[in-house]
């Protein structure tokens, strides 16, 4: 028997909402270890330390980032003041918060320190065994296990949070999870929070069946709802204690409560679970069948881009997503470029943060009206993690295959200044989740019922400030599962020489970025303004000495040269002709014949 929650029960007893609840190890040291002893009371025989969010990442937005070692220090001693000689002190750390690379900024190299900085002061302050409790991604809890495993030997519990909807079940994911983890140095693994009693056990019932370690269970106190701006539960104590005893039934060795529960709780699950031996009894759950098989392998139709890259030299042309609602001449300048021979159309997601239809369905329109294949653009800006795997999938159900992952322009520049820029994760955390839905399943190893079949594009700027940094950007993006790229516009073979060398070392086909100019001003604005984009002096001159029709005409005959002597060296072409002018992009395209 562990005990429940503690966070929940301490905001609830004065610990005002959103401050972090292991401060209170130093701030109300005696209401911690009152909460302690009442889950002792209650019948708990292991209790964990107040300490699940004091890791530096965690800490550091409160403030507190250089008080690990004091915060952690603390929770033990209250634990074990209260523990005494009647229950075990379980040294409790959870995720650091923050998304690892690829899909966030934090390096597997810094979560590891903060993991092992934590653990070497829950060690020194006396422990008797770790609890690595609400673990989304299980390359983190590895991580965390592994930083542990640098430290000591002691026993460690390791726990994931799972999302039970049916699917998880017929996924087979906590099997495939058992599997993984039944090779790690660990005592016992299972599953806590998120879900509620009924969902943990059907959980429970399909990990015990497969582990060859002790299962823990400790689900919350039903689903959380807001009453009055505070998170509550109304699973009851006996509810919860039904459940219980089916978990312990089932296989569980370890039980207790997470989010939501508290000592009631506890107490009726100890009484439920008292003299009940751990078995494999199993009751009606989701069963996954031949034909649930049949569904999770089979592949999604490929786009016909995907079959002509490195077959032809493909051209792309991006046509720019006019304001408001009518997209008549977008539509008219698709059917324009598709006559002329254009492989695929570019629409930009919100380019520079300007507000302008989504692109899912400008996509679906172009496709189902003009018949030409689009290459969606998707940023990162606007989404989450969950809307951007919710909106992947529906540009899949509506039969966009080519997806352009960028991290998209921050708000700061665009029509809503004020506006959120979200960024949860950057184009190559992108390119990760794509990969993922590719190979039937999504960011947590949940079956998404079968496999998309994604063609998965990425960016490369041969003039970024910091070349090195964009090369190992390319080849983390490869690394990730990228299938071709696409350049910023290139005006000098020595540029476009630098993007090749680097496509070819990753192994990518390339489509080089061709913007014809029209005039004087537009190139001094791409030349000076825009990062990434180098305007040559001659040119530059040459077109501060015309205007009108003969400047534009330079610029696509400058565009046209530059394509004849480049054609061998890429797979295609990337042309980005000014507004909605499918004329110059034909002019251009002329230039292959």
């Amino acid at each position: 028997m562990t005990d429940g929650a503690m966070g929940t029960l301490l905001e609830e007893r004065g610990i005002p909402q959103g401050r972090a609840y292991d401060l209170a190890n130093l701030t109300h040291p005696s209401l911690v270890q009152s909460v302690h002893e009442e889950y002792i009371d209650a019948g708990a025989r292991l209790i964990e330390t107040n300490t699940y969010g004091a890791n530096r990442f965690k800490l550091a937005p409160h403030g507190l980032g250089d008080q690990v070692a004091e915060i952690n220090r603390a929770g033990v001693e209250i634990a074990r003041r209260a523990a005494g000689d009647r229950a075990l002190v379980a040294g409790a750390m959870g995720p650091i918060g923050r998304h690892l690379v690829p899909v966030g900024k934090i390096t597997h190299a810094e979560a590891f320190r903060a993991f092992t900085e934590q653990a070497q002061a829950l060690l020194d302050a006396g422990i008797d065994l770790f609890v690595l409790e609400t673990f989304a991604d299980l390359e983190e809890l590895h991580l965390a296990v592994d930083a542990v495993r640098s430290l000591c030997s002691h026993p460690i519990i390791a726990q994931k949070t799972f999302i039970e909807d049916g699917e998880t079940l017929a996924g087979g994911l906590p099997r495939r999870v058992i599997e993984e983890v039944s090779r790690w140095d660990i005592v016992a693994f299972g599953a806590n929070c998120t879900v509620g009693p009924q969902r943990m056990l059907s959980i429970i019932q399909e990990m015990a069946e497969h582990s060859p370690l002790p299962i823990s269970a400790i689900p919350t106190a039903g689903l959380p709802h807001l009453i009055g701006g505070r998170v509550a539960y109304d699973a009851t104590p006996e509810y919860f204690a039904r459940y219980g005893r089916q978990m312990v039934e089932a296989g569980a060795r370890i039980v207790g409560g997470c989010c939501g529960t508290t000592p009631a709780h506890i107490r009726a699950l100890a009484q439920a679970v008292r003299g009940v031996e751990p078995g494999s009894r199993r009751v009606a759950v989701s069963v996954r069948t031949r034909s649930d098989e049949t569904k999770a392998t089979r592949q999604a139709q490929a786009s016909r881009l995907a079959e002509k890259l490195g077959r032809k030299f493909v051209v792309t042309v991006e046509l720019d997503v006019p304001r408001g609602l009518d997209m008549s001449s977008l539509i008219q300048a698709a059917e324009a470029l598709r006559d002329q021979g254009c492989d695929c159309i570019n629409i930009s997601d919100g380019a520079r943060a300007r507000l302008r239809m989504n692109p899912m369905v400008v996509g679906r329109l172009v496709q189902e009206i003009v018949g030409i294949e689009v290459i969606q653009h998707f940023a990162c800006r606007d989404r989450n993690l969950l809307a951007i795997q919710a909106d992947l999938l529906g540009a899949h159900a509506l039969g966009l295959r080519n997806i352009l992952a960028i991290t998209g322009d921050p708000t700061q520049v665009g029509d809503y200044p004020t506006a959120t820029s979200v960024f949860d994760v950057d184009a190559i955390g992108l390119v990760r989740i794509l990969r993922a839905f590719n190979n039937g399943v999504d960011l947590s190893g949940t079956s998404i019922g079968e496999k998309t079949a994604f063609l998965i594009a990425v960016a490369y700027n041969p003039l970024a400030r910091n070349p090195e940094e964009e090369a190992d950007r390319l080849r983390r993006k490869a690394d990730e599962g990228a299938h071709f790229i696409f350049t910023q516009p290139i005006y000098e073979m020595s540029v476009l020489e630098i993007a090749v060398r680097e496509a070819e070392r990753v192994g990518l086909p390339l489509l080089m970025g061709v913007l014809p100019l029209r005039s004087s001003r537009h190139a001094e604005f791409f030349h000076n303004e825009v990062p990434g984009i180098q305007i040559p002096e001659e040119m530059r001159r040459a077109l501060a000495e015309l205007e009108g029709d003969d400047a534009k005409r330079y610029g696509i005959e400058q565009a046209q040269q530059f394509v004849r002597r480049a054609k061998g060296m890429t797979a295609g072409m990337y042309i980005m002709p000014p507004a909605l002018s499918p004329h110059v992009a034909g002019q251009v395209m002329e230039a292959l014949h």
